[in-house]
């Protein structure tokens, strides 16, 4: 079992450059991994005082599933 476990990646062995999304309320800077990981993706920053955690984590994940469907 520990060799089956020692060959899943960590999110951090699949993390892109981060990337900025232009919203309605402001950028978001969004950490995406791989193109299959799409529910990992988040943001790391964004306009605190006009938008949620979860609202810019899902311009993120839109954005991940965006680059997927290209």
């Amino acid at each position: 079992m520990v060799t089956l476990s020692a060959c899943i990646p960590t999110p951090e062995e699949l993390e892109t450059t981060p990337v900025k999304v232009q919203t309605p309320k402001g950028v978001v800077t969004c950490q995406l991994y791989t193109q299959n990981r799409v529910y990992w993706d988040r943001a790391i920053d964004f306009p605190a005082t006009k938008m949620s955690v979860a609202e810019a984590d899902n311009y993120c994940k839109q954005e991940g599933l965006r680059r997927l469907n290209k």
